[in-house]
């Protein structure tokens, strides 16, 4: 089992939070004789202190449990304190505790409102009102022993003086989710209360394979440079960062070994883009397209950095707007191609059509020759590095999300395959269907984690989840696919824009500041002031009503016919005039940045 060395300072586990009118006091309750935090609620400034303050007698301070911090975010005029309030031991990651994020608590830092202006209270207002959403942030995980933004690869080559070294120096900081948040507290050089925290999925399960005990995890780790929801973030930026960049490491210990494969999915890498204008399924639209090969090729230039050889997977289809990006695609990575870099496009629709996953295979044969290339970790008993992973399998398709989970799930599970044989628990021909208990439970493993990655991204489970969790297409499966694309549809159009801003706002990628246009966020003109979805459904289906009802008295008296006709055309009016205005009545992100 891997160790961590001891780092200076441990971080805190478990904390007491004083209320005070005046400030916030968080005092270490884990054993830990240590100073106190201390953070004004008037302008969230932090200082440490020897003890509690004493209390009036008049107002007792409120106490509260918390079991970590966050981070702190500044807005116009308050600052705003985020603490862990509720957690969930779910697992261990390399011998270490790991927890899930069951709450998040907000709170405030803002008395120095009282001295502001009007119109920044407004905006404050408008502004804090984002960090409701940000409370209800789902499949954030982290650790107070080891580091859990690095693989077990990365974790295991650390130098020693890393190792030493607080956790949150020697994060990733692309998978550091609160990596913005954390930046008062490291200026206040507060290490032990400086948490990292990962957004990802963490899954595992145990199972008997014969007289061996297998322990198989999965862990997804976002990439937080151009975090986002489905609609709202797509393709990449400028700088090659790409949407719904996700590692997904699997880990397995057996008899004394562990071993580790990682595979990536990430958006096709140039500017790209759909607008959402009330159809189900907007129109592509390609970016600056002269662009592409450059921002393509800083995209794999990181990923032969950090991984070492890639294989881009392309599962896109060849025809109609799909078609267009793959073909921009292929066409950027023309001159990347190299014996590090390789490219291949499989239709998966075309190919699988919708029920048909098994014939996955059939890419499989086509990628065996690299997957043996790139290899794995596998370490042994003493921890000693026996093989390593050299290459990487980057996956996508329009979302990264269903197509990308299937197949990735086939692969994690020809790797696993391969790994149990060179550790000498399956014998050649060996498969894990051998093993209905081991193969359910690694079914609903990759399920889960589909699950998880899909409703941060997508705000719906996966989509093709029945084949990943029973190994096959149900009846069942596809009417909730249908169910959760439709959820899809209302999500991207009426609530994601939202928690677009809230995602920026934490993530730092729009800072507040006073020098900036003050319009808030929610602030419109025009058209946008009255426009509301809601409304416009209800005048339709009013329309539609009063139409029928006329229809219905036809046979009574024929002047019904005509008012009728009237309801009808008014009600096509209002609907084509929604149709044609759809990017008016969606929810769309309100803060003012750059496109891309």
């Amino acid at each position: 089992m891997m160790e961590r060395a001891e780092s200076a300072q441990k971080l805190y586990t478990r904390m007491r939070l004083w209320e005070f009118p005046d400030e916030y006091v968080i005092e270490p309750t884990d054993g830990s004789s240590s100073s106190l935090l201390a953070v004004s609620r008037v302008d969230g400034s932090m200082k440490l202190i020897g003890g509690v303050p004493e209390c009036s007698s008049l107002r007792v301070p409120k106490i509260r449990t918390i079991f970590g911090v966050v981070g702190m975010l500044k807005l116009v005029a308050g600052s705003y304190l985020i603490v862990i309030s509720e957690r969930e031991c779910v697992g261990s990651y390399l011998g270490h505790p790991i927890f899930k994020i069951s709450s998040l608590k907000v709170l405030p830092c803002d008395h120095s409102l009282k001295n502001s202006s009007a119109e920044q209270k407004k905006v404050e207002t408008e502004f804090s009102g984002l960090l409701s959403v940000a409370e209800r942030t789902c499949g954030l995980y982290f650790s107070y022993d080891t580091n859990l933004t690095l693989s077990a690869q990365r974790l295991h080559d650390l130098g020693d003086e890393s190792k030493l070294l607080p956790l949150w120096r020697q994060a990733e900081p692309r998978f550091l989710w609160n990596n913005y948040m954390l930046e008062v507290l490291i200026d206040n050089k507060l290490d032990p209360y400086l948490l990292p925290v990962v957004q990802g999925s963490f899954q595992n399960f145990q199972a008997a394979i014969g007289k061996d005990i297998i322990e198989v995890t999965l862990f997804a780790r976002r990439c937080t440079r151009r975090n986002g929801t489905r609609m709202w973030r797509r393709g990449a930026d400028p700088d090659g960062y790409v949407a719904n960049f996700v590692e997904s490491e699997q880990i397995v210990h057996l008899n004394g070994f562990t071993t580790s494969f990682v595979q990536v999915r990430g958006s096709m890498p140039f500017l790209w883009e759909q607008i959402v204008n009330l159809t189900y399924k907007p129109k592509f639209e390609i970016v600056k397209s002269e662009d592409a090969p450059q921002v393509a090729e800083r995209h794999f230039l990181d990923l032969r950095k950090k991984y070492g050889f890639v294989l881009a997977v392309d599962l896109v289809n060849k025809h109609g707007g799909e078609g267009r990006l793959s073909e921009k695609f292929a066409s950027a990575m023309q001159h990347i191609i190299s014996d590090d870099v390789r490219y291949l496009h499989f239709d998966f629709h075309k190919i699988c059509g919708h029920i048909h996953f098994e014939r996955l295979s059939i890419l499989y044969d086509q990628i065996a020759d690299f997957l043996e290339k790139s290899g794995y970790l596998l370490l042994n008993e003493k921890d000693e590095k026996i093989k390593e992973q050299i290459g990487v399998v980057r996956t996508n398709c329009i979302d990264c999300l269903d197509r990308t989970n299937v197949t990735q799930s086939m692969i994690g599970r020809r790797m696993l395959e391969i790994q149990l044989r060179r550790i000498g628990v399956f014998g050649a021909e060996e498969t894990i269907s051998s093993h209905p208990n081991f193969d359910e439970s690694f079914k609903i493993l990759w399920a889960n984690h589909g699950d998880d990655i899909s409703i941060q991204y997508s705000g719906t489970p996966a989509l093709k989840g029945d084949f990943v969790r029973c190994g096959q297409r149900t009846a069942q499966g596809i009417l909730k696919d249908g169910w959760n694309a439709l959820a899809r549809y209302y999500f991207n159009n009426f609530s994601d824009g939202i928690k677009q801003d809230a995602i920026d706002l934490l993530h730092g990628h729009y800072i507040v500041s006073v020098s900036r246009d003050m319009t808030p966020p929610s602030q419109t003109g025009g058209l946008e002031n009255i426009a509301s979805f809601p409304l416009a459904l209800s005048l339709v289906l009013a329309g539609f009503f009063f139409s029928m009802m006329s229809l219905w008295q036809v046979r009574y008296d024929l002047r019904h016919l005509f008012f009728s006709i009237i309801w009808a055309s008014i009600t096509v009016a209002i609907a084509a005039f929604v149709r044609a205005n759809g990017r008016i009545f969606c929810n769309r992100p309100r803060l003012h940045k750059p496109r891309h």
